[in-house]
């Protein structure tokens, strides 16, 4: 089963509808569940997607040498894409990871569906709450 918040589902649903007929790939992080000030009805250690790096991110860096500089190092291990022409399941094309999430038109929420690095579907659960509150400057 994959968990994600409902505003990062929704933020991903519009990227992939703004940035429509083109297709949109996007690294996803993890919070622990035991991490959310709501609590959750999944056990502590459980990940929950919550976040998301900018697709743009490196992308320079990227083209040059070959380097995913926009990924924090052990990060990323799920990956959201859009497909406006379909299918509602991974490609060759897509970028594979532990978790696949792919996206087709209309983008509501049942046009996401979860898959595993084999390309089988998995249970995807939206959940209302919010990940922690992150500063970049210290207390």
């Amino acid at each position: 089963m994959v968990f994600i918040t409902r505003g990062l589902h929704d933020a991903l649903l519009d990227m992939a509808s703004e940035a429509e007929p083109e297709r949109v790939t996007v690294v996803l992080a993890t919070t622990p569940a035991g991490e959310f000030e709501e609590e959750l009805d999944v056990a502590s250690e459980t990940p929950v997607l919550s976040h998301f790096y900018m697709p743009e991110a490196g992308q320079s860096v990227r083209a040059v040498f070959g380097m995913d500089l926009g990924t924090p190092a052990g990060r990323g291990r799920a990956k959201f894409v859009s497909h406006p022409q379909g299918p509602a399941e991974p490609t060759r094309e897509d970028d594979f990871a532990a978790a696949v999430l792919v996206a087709v038109p209309p983008w509501d929420a049942e046009s996401v569906a979860a898959f595993d690095r084999s390309g089988k579907r998995l249970s995807l659960d939206v959940l209302d709450a919010d990940p922690p509150q992150e500063s970049l400057v210290g207390d």
